[in-house]
């Protein structure tokens, strides 16, 4: 089948497809960092995406893939002339044509950050229709969070290959690159998959929650979990299942799934619930509408804030971070927890049970964003402010030019290094009436 689909993309017209440049190797000065972990350069008239490089090196490339006539994909194989970011990788499983776990981990932490406000920027001017003297935009720095840039990862899925060995993918590619430790994953979390045999299994989850306990979730090729073990991480003893784990933020401890959703980074919840109350700056009496809201983090967080007189609804599609959300607010009476979809249709339904407009929009979606729909009818509520945490800058910009067209402005924005080694960004953005 593998065979086949080739031979059907190379019978394509050559201008719909690359010009066989795979495999070619060439010398190029590289260009600005783009959204995605590459940088650009150009040759021959044609964009090179280009990684393991930094802007301003001179580097010798090797072509991984052309499939367009416009642009080719390759990695730097030769650094010809480094630029002063650059630093030896941390990482012996790094490196071109090795694990496409991590992007920069050849960049110091400190430039890595400078990259990272970089392409926020560029996304929100070239999708979200910003203007580059824009103040809001001008400022904006990815901030450090506490703990360095390694062993942060508290949660991971890795692949497993045909003989059951565990790793991850190479970049781009369905192959799997077999790890003995993953440096940015908390080691005991690391230890817990990576070392052992997973025969019969597709990939492997695993998170570490704030007593220690790790949980793995070994699943099929099509993401079902066959079975979940939980282990003590101090002492490697068995521990029963009980399908939830702790997590600690804003001064309370929260329960989740074992191996659902929670931010990565040990750090990023306190500093997101941080930025999200100071941002949202509600009053007693208020309603809050809570968009993704997972366990109830952000809902949660705000609903003292409210008051006994307020109203926070939590939004969230999962019935198991339902039922967590559920056991996280039970003491708090202002707040609810609603089990649906948000996207157009749900959200209108939503809004007309919710009987009153919300002072107050907090969202947290998937890296894909709200999209324009959602965006638009949120826009229509008259919320006075939108409090949006977005873990893709190009699809928060897209998403803030939707609340343009509805009569919002950018009034303010955050950017948090929760992912570091990688291409990944969170940012937390605060969107009010364009009058205000």
């Amino acid at each position: 089948m593998a065979d086949a689909r080739r031979g059907r993309r190379d019978r394509r017209p050559r201008d719909e497809r690359g010009l066989g440049w795979v495999g070619q190797e060439f010398e190029v000065v590289v260009g600005p960092v783009a959204h995605g972990g590459h940088c650009v350069a150009r040759h021959e008239g044609r964009v090179v995406f280009l990684r393991h490089t930094l802007p301003g090196e001179r580097v010798r490339v090797r072509v991984t893939e052309d499939r367009h006539p416009g642009f080719c994909r390759a990695d730097a194989v030769e650094v010809l002339e480094a630029a002063p970011g650059r630093v030896e990788r941390p990482c012996p499983h790094s490196g071109p044509g090795r694990c496409g776990g991590c992007d920069w981990q050849h960049v110091d932490p400190e430039e890595q950050r400078r990259l990272k406000a970089a392409v926020v920027r560029e996304q929100l001017l070239r999708l979200g229709g910003l203007d580059a003297g824009d103040p809001v935009v001008a400022g904006l720095v990815v901030e450090e969070l506490p703990g360095g840039p390694l062993r942060w990862r508290s949660r991971a899925r890795f692949a497993v290959d045909r003989a059951g060995a565990p790793g991850l993918r190479r970049h781009r590619s369905h192959d799997v690159v077999v790890l003995g430790d993953c440096p940015i994953t908390v080691e005991p979390a690391a230890r817990a998959v990576l070392g052992r045999s997973w025969p019969g299994s597709g990939a492997v989850d695993v998170a570490i929650d704030s007593t220690g306990a790790v949980t793995v979730s070994r699943l099929d090729r099509r993401g079902r979990t066959l079975a979940t073990e939980v282990l003590h991480a101090g002492e490697e003893l068995p521990a029963e299942p009980t399908g939830r784990a702790e997590r600690r933020a804003g001064g309370r401890d929260w329960e989740v799934e074992g191996t659902g959703f929670w931010q990565v980074h040990p750090a990023a919840a306190d500093a997101l619930v941080t930025v999200v109350e100071d941002l949202a700056a509600v009053i007693p009496g208020e309603t809050v509408l809570d968009l993704y809201a997972g366990a109830g983090l952000f809902g949660g967080a705000l609903a003292p804030l409210v008051g006994e007189e307020g109203r926070v609804v939590c939004v969230e599609s999962d019935p198991g971070a339902c039922a967590a959300a559920e056991a996280n607010l039970a003491a708090l009476p202002q707040a609810e927890v609603w089990q649906g979809e948000v996207d157009a249709d749900g959200l209108a339904e939503l809004l007309a049970e919710l009987g009153t407009a919300p002072d107050v929009v907090v969202l947290d979606p998937p890296r894909a964003g709200a999209g324009k729909a959602v965006s638009r009818l949120l826009a229509g509520t008259g919320a006075r402010a939108v409090v949006y945490v977005a873990c893709d800058p190009a699809a928060l910009a897209r998403d803030i030019d939707a609340f343009a067209d509805a009569g919002y402005r950018l009034a303010g924005i955050r950017g948090f290094d929760a992912f570091p080694m990688t291409a990944h960004v969170e940012c937390v953005a605060l969107l009010v009436p364009a009058g205000w």
